[in-house]
C-alpha cells in the first residue's frame, strides 16, 4: 500500500491573515471590538438596557435601547460617551461623530430571540 504524505495543509495564522484581507471583514470585527467597548464607557446602570446595533454611514453608531427612559438618558450624556469613545477609536483606527439612540433596534432584538 502505498502511503500518502500531506504537506500542503494551510496555518489557522495563514487562514486568518487571509480572512483579515478581506476588507469587509477586517470592518466587521473591528466594529465588534468597539462594541464590546461600549459597556466600559457607559455607566453601570445602563449597561444592561442599552448596546451598539450598528454602525450607520458618516460615523453614526446607533444603539438600541431597552426603553425611551434610557434613550433620553444617553441622550443626554451623548457628548461625553463619545469623549469615552476616542481612545478605543484611536486604537481601532474607526471614526464614530454621532450616537443615535433607539427604542425599537431594542424591541426587534427581543422579537428575533423569541
Amino acid at each position: 500500500m502505498k502511503k500518502i504524505l500531506y504537506t500542503n495543509f494551510e496555518s489557522a495564522d495563514e487562514i486568518i491573515t487571509a480572512m483579515l484581507d478581506n476588507k469587509e471583514i477586517k470592518k466587521a470585527v473591528t466594529r465588534s471590538n468597539l462594541y464590546t467597548f461600549w459597556k466600559k464607557i457607559v455607566s453601570s446602570k445602563y449597561k444592561d438596557k442599552s448596546r451598539p446595533w450598528v454602525m450607520g454611514g458618516r460615523g453614526l453608531m446607533i444603539i438600541a435601547c431597552e426603553n425611551s427612559i434610557v434613550a433620553q438618558e444617553l441622550t443626554l450624556c451623548k457628548a461625553m460617551l463619545l469623549a469615552k469613545l476616542e481612545p478605543y477609536m484611536k486604537t481601532l483606527k474607526i471614526k464614530v461623530t454621532d450616537l443615535k439612540f433607539d427604542v425599537k433596534k431594542w424591541e426587534v432584538e427581543k422579537e428575533e430571540e423569541e
